[in-house]
């Protein structure tokens, strides 16, 4: 079955194994993965693998998907005990060990012994917990316009038409590098000037720009509200070129977010953010 090879319009099935949340492992395959274009896979994610019985669970999972694509999926795992760690190794997927491939060569250079614990990334005894936990509150209490007077106590606010990312791109910068994200949508109201809203104006140097094309903003409000005005390509149209005269007299930062990713959008944030400091 090693041998076998499926057919491109089969996704290929994949399992990733955590004792934990299994965040670290899911970020690093699917990352893996991404770079393989053109090839579809069927994820599926197995987290709190800690115990014996949790495994033989998922090795059942593993060896039924194999039997019935023909194929052995492909498994990544992040797991801290070692006899769990080996019990997976006789399922009958292609098993990527990520611990043991990576700590050894960690514990070499840095001439010390690994100590792992479970949930050590995302876990209490991460410095930034606490942090990345009040600025996903802020990020909330915030969100859409809501609280202008607390723009004063963010790190950053994002300015945008609707739908155009700033939620999830605030959301994401709050639980992965801890910002306070506060976002502003740009109402028809806010267009109908060339002017920065009054109530921006004071946070000018907190603001950065989501732009989008209108296109790709049309098929994006049209899965929320198919049909409407708002959602139309003439009204999109409308707004794109409004807000981006906006933003010519503006000496702000502005990413387009067309076609970027949220965590492309985050990481870029940060690196301005990063920069001004």
């Amino acid at each position: 079955m090693t041998g076998s090879k499926m057919s491109d319009e089969t996704p290929y099935p994949v399992f990733l194994l955590s004792d934990h949340t299994g965040i670290t492992v899911e970020k690093l395959a699917r990352s893996l993965l991404s770079q393989f274009t053109g090839l579809e896979f069927d994820i599926h994610t197995i987290p709190f693998v800690d115990t014996a019985a949790a495994l033989c669970s998922a090795v059942d999972r593993i060896d039924a998907s194999a039997e019935a694509a023909g194929v052995p999926p492909l498994v990544f795992a992040t797991l801290i005990d070692a006899p769990l760690r080996e019990q997976l190794r006789g399922c009958r997927g292609t098993v990527f060990d990520i611990y043991a491939v990576l700590l050894g060569p960690v514990a070499e250079a840095l001439h010390a012994e690994a100590t792992p614990r479970r949930g050590q990334t995302h876990g209490g005894a991460d410095n930034g917990y606490l942090d990345r936990i009040g600025a996903l509150e802020f990020a909330l209490a915030t969100d859409d316009g809501v609280a202008v007077k607390r723009y004063q106590d963010a790190d950053l606010i994002l300015i945008g038409l609707s739908r155009s990312g700033k939620t999830p791109t605030s959301l994401y910068l709050a639980l992965q590098y801890g910002l306070r994200a506060a976002n502003d949508p740009l109402t028809e109201e806010d267009l109908d000037s060339p002017q920065l809203p009054g109530r921006l104006r004071s946070f000018r140097h907190k603001l950065i720009a989501l732009r989008i094309e209108p296109e790709r903003l049309h098929r994006v409000r049209e899965q929320r509200r198919p049909g409407s005005r708002y959602a139309s390509l003439e009204q999109c149209r409308r707004e794109v070129r409004q807000f981006e005269t906006m933003l010519a007299g503006l000496d702000i930062p502005v990413l387009d977010s067309s076609r970027m990713s949220i965590e492309e959008l985050a990481a870029s944030v940060v690196r301005m953010v990063r920069s001004e400091e």
